[in-house]
């Protein structure tokens, strides 16, 4: 079961405890972010794809998806020790990310010869029919987040989910409170292990490519409804992976839909997860470092820089 971490804990350091008393209810989440240029945000359906739409304009952003922010501290080296893989196909680590946002390239783990490897990909799946370059970059910010009730189903995730799977490694991801709940609106929150164990995200991948030849791999995050106390922050969440699952969800061979699905079907989904009010300076992409983790007392006063 997820805990929420609450102000008087935050303050004083005792262990976490639940808060009881919020609304189950969700609306969704807005969230301000200082973006210069008009922009297509995290969503998970649209008419075509599954997903829903969000639009960032000038210094405003509609937050309609789940997790479309998350952080990842680790490298390539640490990661495929954690993960136990057999090696990676990157030359160089990725940028250490506390701010993690569409389109930025990030880490995946597939399978290859029956081994699991590290590899990276464009975070927003591109669709098999985009034509050009410009097309398939703008499409990937309609598709960060697939969910996992109709994957199967959706044209923009469906072929990637029969042949394409993958683990996407993450420190924790955040969400943001909405109006319904005893905590301010809009106030972010960072999630992850209780143990500080990296979390493993259910996701898929695919390469597309462009009219001139050049290769693009994309996945997306899979998403599922929230339960227990992430439920009072927002109505969806990821779905995560266990160690036991990841050769069953990565083969490659496997095609069984009612298989994959019910690989996704966790009894305890957010068992061990820690949920914890952080800085609203996550809400601008430009910021980042470890600080956009630290907890914070809510009501303490704040600014965006």
């Amino acid at each position: 079961m997820a805990k929420l971490l609450g102000q008087q804990e935050l303050a004083h350091g005792s262990l976490p405890i639940l808060i009881p008393g919020l609304l189950p209810e969700m609306k969704l989440a807005y969230v301000r972010e200082k973006e210069r240029a008009t922009v297509l945000a995290p969503a998970e359906s649209n008419a075509k794809g599954g997903c829903e739409e969000t639009k960032k304009t000038c210094n405003k952003v509609r937050m309609r998806s789940m997790c479309g922010r998350y952080a990842q501290s680790l490298g390539a080296e640490e990661l495929v020790e954690s993960f136990d893989l057999a090696g990676s196909t990157l030359d160089q680590s990725l940028p250490l990310n506390w701010n993690i946002a569409p389109t930025n390239e990030i880490y995946i783990i597939r399978s290859e010869s029956d081994s699991r490897i590290l590899d990276s990909a464009s975070w927003g799946i591109i669709a098999p029919w985009q034509k050009s370059m410009v097309e398939a970059r703008a499409s990937q910010s309609h598709a960060i987040n697939a969910r996992s009730e109709s994957i199967h189903e959706k044209p923009t995730f469906r072929h990637a989910f029969r042949t394409s799977r993958c683990l996407i490694p993450a420190t924790g991801y955040y969400e943001w409170a909405t109006s319904l709940g005893k905590y301010p609106p809009k106030q972010p929150f960072y999630i992850s292990h209780e143990d500080g164990d990296q979390l493993s995200i259910a996701g898929i991948w695919s390469s597309w490519q462009s009219e001139k030849g050049v290769v693009i791999q994309s996945a997306a995050i899979i998403t599922r409804e929230a339960v227990g106390e992430l439920a009072t922050i927002h109505s969806r969440m990821p779905v995560f992976m266990p160690r036991d699952r990841w050769q069953g969800w990565l083969d490659t061979e496997a095609r069984d839909i009612n298989r994959l699905v019910k690989l996704m079907d966790l009894a305890e989904p957010d068992a061990g997860l820690v949920a914890q009010p952080v800085s609203a300076r996550v809400n601008v992409v430009a910021n980042n470092g470890p600080e956009l983790i630290a907890p914070i007392e809510l009501g303490e006063p704040e600014t965006l820089f």
